[in-house]
């Protein structure tokens, strides 16, 4: 098995974190904080807009059964990366499409994965491409939260399970089996 580190920021972490948590090859994921520039940020901090910070996921998958490239087409497909600083309701920095490649390798393949599914969207995909400076996980209540509390917040119940969908419709031989929208 060979793991490999993806850091990409789409809107609310917990949204992408339960996307990214069915899909086979991903072995963990880790809601964060990623391109600010206040240390140890809170989420108060964060949601602020004041520490420059995207809520962003931290990847690990197995190299040998997801590709890069595979996890960005993913990335692309469910959420909207068109939509600069913002993804739905949720308005500011913090919620920008980002990726913040850990090395050379991913950051080409970004480009390239920008290029393939621009195509897919009617407008442009603004999707950054920054440095991938210091990763700070985000507070316990929010790790794997939509398999606890977010199963009973409204916000997660409109958001989450149109993008599970989208994974299971475009994705259907990357989602893990029985995975509960």
């Amino acid at each position: 098995m060979a793991s490999e580190t993806a850091i990409l920021a789409g809107g609310c972490f917990w949204c992408t974190e339960a996307v990214f948590n069915d899909v086979i090859g991903v072995e963990k994921v880790e809601s964060g904080y990623m391109g600010g520039t206040t240390a140890n940020p809170t989420y108060k901090q964060v949601c602020g807009g004041d520490t420059g910070h995207a809520e962003a996921i931290r990847i690990t998958f197995d190299a040998d059964q997801l590709r890069y490239g595979d996890l960005l087409d993913i990335f692309f497909a469910t959420h909207d990366p068109t939509q600069l600083n913002r993804q739905g309701n949720d308005v500011g920095t913090q919620y920008r499409s980002a990726i913040f490649p850990q090395d050379q390798m991913q950051h080409h393949a970004a480009l390239a994965a920008i290029e393939r599914n621009q195509a897919e969207w009617p407008q442009p995909i603004v999707t950054t491409i920054e440095l991938a400076d210091r990763f700070w996980p985000a507070e316990d209540y929010h790790q794997e939260y939509w398999e606890g509390e977010g199963r009973r917040n409204p916000y997660c119940i409109a958001h989450i399970p149109p993008k599970l969908q989208k994974l299971r419709k475009r994705f259907a031989d990357r989602a893990k089996e029985g995975a509960a929208a």
